[in-house]
């Protein structure tokens, strides 16, 4: 299944610069997906929601579409970090 073409679905509209999300499968066995969410702070910001309530909905929705598989997935989210500090 192809879990991060679902992703995108689903958050394409969410956020403000979708062409810069990143979502990769990083881990994957006979038992469990962690899927790895990446995008800038204000976007990341949007898909974890007040009180986490969209990350959560997101989490339910590909926990649905790995039990027909029979795995559990796992989305992390991280934000890109813009600035860098030189020293």
């Amino acid at each position: 299944m192809n879990y991060e073409a679902i992703i995108h679905a689903l958050v394409d509209s969410i956020v403000e610069h979708p062409e810069s999300l990143l979502i990769r499968v990083i881990n994957e066995d006979e038992r469990n997906i962690v899927i790895y969410v990446a995008s800038e702070t204000d976007d990341t910001a949007r898909l974890i929601g007040r009180k986490g309530t969209i990350a959560n909905a997101l989490r339910e929705v590909v926990s649905v579409a790995g039990k027909s598989e029979n795995k559990r997935v796992h989305l992390k989210f991280e934000s890109f970090d813009t600035e860098k500090e030189e020293e």
